[in-house]
Parts: C-alpha cells; structure tokens; sequence
C-alpha cells in the first residue's frame, strides 16, 4: 500500500497544480480581453465534450488509452478553432501550421505502434496503465474509475488545452506585429520538431530489432541491455521527452513575442506539462529498472532530459 499512498499523492499534486496555476496565471501580465475570454468559453465546451468522450469509451471498453489517441489530434482542432474565431490573425496561423505538424508526426509515430484500429476504440494502451490497474489500490475497480475520471481523461484532456492557449496571445490588446522572432521560434520549433522524430526513431528502431531477434532466437547481441542507450539516447535518457517540453515552451514564448511579457497568463499549459513528464518519468524509469539490471547504471550515467556534464 506504500505505492499506491506514494501514487495517490502525485496524482493529488498534479490535479492541485491544476487547479492552482491557471488561477495564479491568471493575473500574470496584462488579463484577457473580452475577444479572448469569449473563445475561451466556447473552446472550453469542446474540451468539455472530449473529456466526457474518452472517459466513457474508456469505461466501457477497458481500454484506457483513449486520450493517448487523441493527444496529437485535439490540439490541432484547438488551435485552428481559436483562429478562425479570430479571423485568421497572420501569427495564429503560423502556429497552427507548426501545431499541425507535430501533430501528423506524432499521431504517424503512435499509429505505427498499431495504437489505431477501425474500431477506433480498440489499439494499443499504454502498458503502464495495465501495470498500475494491478497495482494495490488501484485494482478495485470504483478507485480506477475515478483515477480514469479526473487523472487519465480530466487532467490530461486540460492539459492538453491549457498548452495550446498561448496562440490567443495573438489577440491581445497591443500586441507586437509579426517579425523576425516569430521566425526564429518557428526555426526552433522545427529542430525540435525533427530531433524528436530522431529520437523516436532510434527508439522504434532498437525495439523493433530487439523483438525481431527474440521471436526468432537469435543471439541479442547489442540488444542484451533491452534499452535503447545509444545515438540521442547516449546523451538523454529521454531525448523525446525533452523534445516535446522544449517544443511547448517554444510555442509558450510565441505569446511573449506577441505581447511582450515574459510572463502572462497563457504560461500555466508548458509548465504543467513539464511537471507532467516530470512524473511520467518516473514511473516509466520504475518499469524499466525493475525490468533491466543494467538500467540503475545508465541512469547513473546519462541525465534524464539534460546532458551530464
């Protein structure tokens, strides 16, 4: 029962900050105007409608990766909902055309790994939620709905929104005229873009082989770790990770060009998905030194979304 006390606690952080930090951000820089606040409200019944979604199609199939399959299809209709809204504003299209193409990537990086199906309710869930419904605690079934409810489908379907707001920053009142900034976030954002897709497919590569030789018994080789740990991934332990923050904190500083505040009230979304990841971190890296000897000293070696120095 320590576990799950250890887990409840987290996931009650995460839910607290929430709460917390699109309130306290709130009042960062200068409020959204009338214009903003109105595609707020009409975005946020859209979110409203995918939480209720993916919570009953959950439930109902067991399958709990429902938001895993929207992840990187949602936002793209966010994004390009807010701007027609506001009548194609020059910088909020720009940024719907990058959020466009994290999102093809990402959701062709996800269906590969057979997360896809005509039954759109079926594909791959997430081993870790099969693992933490075993878990103690978690295996009653009423304690799992509600974890479903407000962490899996909640939480992360907000989440989800709350990163792609900065793009409202577009509308403020004052705002900065596109410029060359603008262009060099877009530059960044497309190097991350294309590292990530790097480090995914290192990722896929070492599994896909690392299986290939199991089904066949050949000798492992290179494989024997069971852990990807070369290319991107001798230098970060989550090279895709990292990525994905340093993407939305791009997307973030696109409103701070807009509106010329380092901090304003569209921050809250990258610094929850970075606490998000923060915690999705660790549970994975429990898995997988629980599953591999070697993987406490490549731990030790390598920084998790940082080099070592």
């Amino acid at each position: 029962m320590l576990y799950f006390r250890d887990m409840t606690a987290t996931i009650r952080f995460l839910l607290f900050t929430l709460v917390l930090l699109p309130v306290a951000a709130y009042f960062l820089g200068t409020p959204p105007n009338d214009t903003q606040i109105s595609i707020l409200k009409s975005t946020s019944w859209i979110v409203a409608g995918v939480i209720a979604y993916t919570f009953i199609v959950g439930q109902l199939t067991g399958n709990n990766s429902q938001v895993d399959k929207l992840w990187s299809i949602v936002p793209i209709g966010y994004v390009w909902y807010m701007t027609a809204a506001a009548n194609w504003n020059t910088r909020m299209i720009l940024m719907s055309v990058l959020v466009s193409l994290w999102g093809i990537r990402l959701t062709y990086n996800f269906a590969r790994r057979g997360a896809y199906s005509w039954k759109f309710w079926s594909g791959e869930e997430d081993y870790r939620w099969e693992i933490l419904r075993n878990k103690p605690g978690f295996n009653k079934p009423f304690v799992w709905m509600l974890f479903n409810l407000f962490f899996i489908c909640g939480y992360q379907n907000i989440l989800i929104f709350l990163f792609t707001l900065p793009i409202l920053a577009s509308i403020a009142n004052n705002v900065h005229p596109v410029g060359v900034f603008d262009i060099i976030l877009g530059l960044l954002f497309l190097v991350l873009l294309v590292t990530e897709f790097i480090a995914d497919q290192q990722q896929y590569d070492f599994q896909k082989e690392k299986y290939r030789r199991i089904k066949l018994g050949l000798p492992a080789g290179e494989y024997e770790d069971g852990f990807v740990s070369t290319g991107l991934w001798s230098k970060i332990r989550h090279p895709n990770y990292a990525c994905e923050q340093g993407i939305w904190v791009v997307f973030y500083l696109f409103s701070v060009v807009a509106t010329g505040e380092w901090l304003n009230w569209t921050v809250a979304g990258c610094v929850l998905l970075i606490l998000l990841f923060k915690g999705s971190s660790d549970f994975s890296e429990e898995i997988s030194a629980g599953k591999y000897p070697k993987y406490k000293e490549y731990q030790a070696r390598v920084g998790r979304f940082l080099p070592r120095l």
